[in-house]
């Protein structure tokens, strides 16, 4: 297997075309990159999650019931308004 040259790139440009046809071509770049837009924003809010459930010090006796309810943002291609979460509760006694 060797490097692609010139003439191999453009051979499988011209391969694609004639698959997707030249219409879909435009409208499968566009939902690849709000894909990647979604999966790069919600990477971040799981990075932002993991640090702010991580504390130095250990969390206070009723401190659960003070917290503020945690609310998903939507993506900016998302039509859809952000919407609070519910979190399970840890009941049991340990």
């Amino acid at each position: 297997m060797g490097r692609l040259g010139p003439t191999e790139i453009i051979l499988i440009l011209v391969v694609i075309i004639l698959l997707f046809g030249a219409k879909k071509l435009p409208d499968m770049a566009r939902s690849l990159g709000k894909s990647a837009r979604i999966l790069k924003s919600e990477a971040k809010a799981m990075k932002s999650d993991d640090q702010q459930t991580a504390p130095a010090d250990p969390p206070h006796p009723g401190a659960a019931d003070q917290a503020a309810p945690r609310t998903i943002q939507a993506s900016p291609g998302d039509v859809t308004s952000a919407r609070p979460v519910t979190e399970p509760s840890d009941t049991t006694k340990r």
